[in-house]
């Protein structure tokens, strides 16, 4: 047996989002298929057809932001079967959508959105992120970006407990940036100390898939987003989007809690969400000071 950890990234263009994330949602393999079925059955339930298409992407942006509350708000909930039915003739026919149509698109997918999350649960699935202020320092070296460094970690040690292989799935990224992620890893997992020792459980080499046609990315760029925009935890101290608040602690259950010896203390908590306040490694600290 063996997890697969799909990972996406949210307002790494720094422009609105208060944090950067990096996250990933882990699924073990016997799991994926029907994970897949179970999601993609939601899609339709609540749209009346797939939402994703050639010209419509899967995205958290689209799902889940404000324009799409407000418009959720122009009406009362409106029942599931007739919802769904709006919904479908919003999608396919937008360019005459009615107010009606477009409330009842709204409802659907905020809903659409809380129950995925909830499918995530019930497949016991587990969420790893590393999270990272808009104004944190940056690293100019061209070694692997901290944040990855600590995502795997906690990845690492969740295989570690369960005794299991795991395999990393990337949103597909420039060919070049693939390129030099795949360098990067390989030379972190093969060349670094703490790298050598997570090889032993996650498999340096990453796949590299569309997330428009990838269901586990999907999943992830909706924990990523939630996260940039909700979650508070640590030393997030920039204002949270309210009404994201449900899925905000929807994915708050889905984190995981290592326990390691640290500093002396035996039973010290190592939660899969990490928060890094500076970008740049111990070395590049050192020359700096």
């Amino acid at each position: 047996m063996a997890y697969l950890l799909f990972l996406d990234e949210s307002g790494h263009d720094l422009k609105d989002s208060p944090y950067e994330v990096l996250a990933g949602v882990a699924v073990e393999d016997r799991d994926l298929w029907n994970l897949i079925c179970t999601v993609q059955a939601s899609e339709e339930s609540h749209f009346g057809g797939r939402y994703a298409s050639e010209e419509r992407e899967l995205k958290a942006k689209r799902l889940l932001k404000r324009k799409v509350f407000r418009h959720a708000r122009q009406a009362r909930p409106i029942p599931p079967a007739r919802r769904r039915q709006l919904a479908h003739t919003c999608l396919t026919d937008g360019a005459t959508a009615t107010r009606e149509q477009l409330t009842a698109l709204a409802q659907a997918k905020i809903a659409f959105v809380e129950d995925v999350l909830g499918i995530c649960e019930r497949f016991r699935c587990r969420v790893f992120a590393s999270v990272v202020d808009r104004e944190a320092p940056r690293s100019r070296t061209d070694f692997l970006r901290k944040d990855y460094a600590y995502l795997f970690e906690r990845y690492f040690y969740f295989l570690e407990d369960r005794d299991e292989l795991g395999l990393v799935v990337f949103d597909e990224l420039e060919r070049t940036q693939s390129h030099l992620l795949v360098d990067q890893m390989s030379r972190y997992f093969s060349h670094e100390g703490r790298g050598e020792v997570r090889a032993g459980r996650v498999v340096p080499e990453p796949f590299f898939v569309h997330s428009h046609l990838t269901t586990g990315v999907q999943l992830a760029d909706i924990v990523a987003y939630t996260i940039a925009w909700n979650v508070r935890v640590g030393k997030m101290t920039r204002e949270a989007r309210r009404e994201l608040d449900p899925f905000g602690q929807a994915v708050t259950r889905l984190r995981y809690r290592a326990v390691r010896e640290v500093g002396g203390d035996p039973a010290f908590s190592i939660w899969s969400i990490a928060v890094i306040d500076d970008l740049r490694p111990r070395a590049e600290l050192r020359q700096r000071t």
